[in-house]
């Protein structure tokens, strides 16, 4: 006679999470921030969540939306200002100078952001304020708008540029590569790179990308749309 088997109660077992949005979303953000975006698919999040991939789709669509969802998550920390008429413009630069590095810090990110269109709570309060602060610039209505569309695709293409280019092992020699090349150029023969040759390397990376949007900014209060 076979021993009677010994029943298990569920009731033992831990229950499982109830799938949702922010938990897919948190959970994701948590796997980019260890492991980098590239490792980041449905399947591997499906399995973190104890569920199957197709349960996902439910709460996320695709990938797309996916990133855009993490975006808008760490949007979330990204202290937004007052509208100031008196220091709006310095305001939009530190803003979006704040973006920049926020997303310099997960290229794999910005470059999925460069062709997608982000939504979501944070994001959407993210537009508002920059548009707050180019009305207190007396920016007008069409120009902000079109201009923020500028603002926002100039900051992710620095931060994909340049989180990129830290990334690759061989960016520093190709860098410097050029340097040297820019830097002994005959002046007989390319008289304008001599003419500003060392303005060619001055000032720090923050600095540069800070001016860029101060060039923005000014195109953007200056030309009119249509």
């Amino acid at each position: 006679m076979s021993p009677r088997r010994v029943p298990v109660s569920r009731r033992d077992r831990p229950a499982k999470a109830p799938l949702s949005r922010a938990g897919a979303v948190a959970v994701g953000l948590r796997i980019m921030r260890e492991e980098g975006l590239e490792r980041l698919t449905m399947r591997r999040l499906a399995a973190e969540l104890d569920t199957g991939p197709s349960s996902l789709y439910v709460y996320v669509q695709n990938m797309a939306e996916l990133h855009g969802a993490i975006l808008d998550e760490l949007l979330a920390g990204l202290e937004l200002p007052a509208a100031s008429a008196d220091s709006w413009r310095d305001d939009v630069v530190a803003l979006m100078s704040a973006y920049t590095r926020l997303l310099m810090a997960y290229p794999s990110l910005a470059r999925s952001v460069l062709t997608l269109r982000p939504s979501g709570p944070h994001y959407v309060r993210f537009i508002d304020a920059l548009l707050g602060l180019l009305h207190a610039g007396g920016v007008p209505v069409g120009q902000a708008a079109w201009g923020v569309d500028l603002l926002l695709q100039h900051g992710t293409a620095i931060a994909a540029e340049q989180g990129t280019r830290g990334e690759s092992v061989d960016a520093g020699d190709e860098h410097q590569l050029l340097v040297m090349e820019l830097r002994e150029a005959s002046e007989a023969e390319f008289p304008n790179i001599a003419r500003v040759r060392e303005e060619l390397f001055s000032g720090t990376g923050e600095e540069r990308f800070a001016w860029t949007f101060g060039v923005v900014i000014a195109g953007i209060q200056a030309v009119p749309v249509g």
